[in-house]
């Protein structure tokens, strides 16, 4: 996620009409705050994080005021909040001011791209307002659609009627609900979250869903992302030098999505397909170096670019050089890895070689002259490689990798030193 909260969230909600919690900015003054205050009884203050860092209710992070003197001590406490889950790391700059919202019944609902299904598809329960995974899977309605005719009302009610959905809700979730999938698909995200939606009772007791919290996910390289009109340091802050230098490269062929998860990582997985990334990510976990996604068949200029930043940055503490996909549909292989090969090869020429061990495992147009190219490539700069081909598990193909790692770290690297002539520990 790249965005949460609902400082902007509840702009973006505004774009297709949905309901959501009044807020206030982290500029709120004492009067705007009390105001909040006396027209809804309770406000919740909330630290602004760039970027989505998960659990930070859990981690004490949300604080609640019924009067102004609470909601400037939370104010005071939160404001440079700083926030760890797992390998995210994130500082606050600001906190924001939201309204309560008294409901009986909270909402879960989230659009993802399933690699499962291979379409769009909702997660939908109501029991929101906790963590997903600790739900029963009766609770869950987990439905794809079809993205051509969108998130159609009648999906919507099914998918409640299924999971027993309380019968009050079901009719103002099936008004509201297919409006998110126009702002996903209209505005460049790849994943959008609601938890909790609040279903308010008017006073002719009509529920009305009502957005609390907000998270999406954009591709940073659609073109429609701009028609938000976002500042452009929601998406720069916290970033490496790495990561900006990657990201100056956007273009419109060709995705450059890089993290840096572990900077004393010793594999360096150039990845290509979100599905490979998910699981290069998760397999290699703290031995990986970067998560990335470099498909969408790139050039061999921006291709030869990305790789020479990558070895720049990471080449040197590297003992695995990964380069790891599914088998592509368009991306040609031979170009990927004619830039990569030569991005090495002037890497070597400009700061020396470096024991190195190079894994490939990938599939898809010009395979064989891709492969034969960066073979020659790493022959000729006397590194050892093993290439995987389409009809290999990629499963298989990263516990290679592992494997290859551990034996870097119980020796290998000095042997591939003194093979380079270089003097190496291990």
């Amino acid at each position: 996620m790249q965005l949460t909260g609902m400082l902007y969230g509840s702009r973006l909600l505004s774009h297709v009409d949905f309901p959501a919690s009044e807020v206030l900015g982290p500029d709120a003054g004492e009067d705007a705050i009390q105001d909040l205050i006396a027209r809804h009884g309770l406000i919740f203050v909330k630290p602004v994080f760039r970027g989505g860092v998960g659990k930070k209710g859990k981690a004490g992070l949300i604080g609640k005021a019924r009067d102004l003197k609470t909601a400037l001590a939370e104010k005071e406490r939160l404001y440079f909040a700083e926030h760890r889950h797992g390998n995210a790391f994130a500082k606050a700059n600001g906190v924001t001011f939201e309204a309560g919202i008294p409901a009986e019944h909270e909402v879960y609902f989230a659009i993802a791209d399933d690699t499962h299904f291979r379409a769009p598809t909702l997660t939908l329960t109501h029991r929101g307002g906790v963590d997903i995974e600790d739900l029963d899977k009766s609770d869950i309605a987990t439905v794809p659609f079809e993205a051509l005719t969108g998130l159609k009302a009648f999906v919507v009610a099914n998918a409640l009627t299924d999971i027993g959905a309380p019968r009050e809700i079901i009719s103002p979730l099936v008004q509201h609900l297919p409006k998110l999938w126009e702002l996903m698909h209209h505005y460049g995200m790849t994943t959008l979250e609601l938890n909790p939606i609040r279903m308010r009772p008017g006073r002719d007791g009509r529920l009305t869903p009502v957005a609390c919290d907000f998270k999406c996910g954009f591709d940073r390289d659609d073109p429609r992302v701009a028609r938000l009109g976002l500042p452009d340091q929601l998406f720069a802050a916290d970033v490496s030098a790495f990561e900006q230098e990657v990201n100056q490269l956007r273009t419109h062929q060709g995705q450059s999505d890089v993290f840096v998860i572990n900077e004393a990582g010793t594999i360096l997985a150039p990845t290509f397909g979100g599905g490979a990334n998910s699981l290069v990510t998760e397999v290699l976990g703290e031995a990986a170096i970067i998560s990335s996604d470099f498909g969408g068949n790139p050039p061999y200029e921006k291709m030869k670019a990305v790789a020479a930043i990558c070895y720049r940055h990471f080449l040197k503490r590297t003992n695995v050089l990964f380069v790891i996909g599914g088998k592509s549909n368009n991306t040609d292989i031979f170009e990927t890895f004619r830039g990569m090969g030569d991005a090495l090869r002037e890497h070597f020429a400009s700061h020396g070689p470096t024991p190195l061990y190079v894994v490939v495992g990938r599939g898809g147009p010009n395979l064989v002259r891709g492969m034969g190219n960066l073979a020659e490539t790493l022959e000729s700069l006397g590194l050892p490689y093993r290439f995987f081909g389409f009809d290999s598990a990629i499963s298989e193909v990263v516990n290679y990798a592992k494997r290859v790692d551990g034996w870097m770290r119980d020796g290998g690297r000095v042997e591939i030193a003194a093979k380079l002539g270089l003097k190496a520990t291990a």
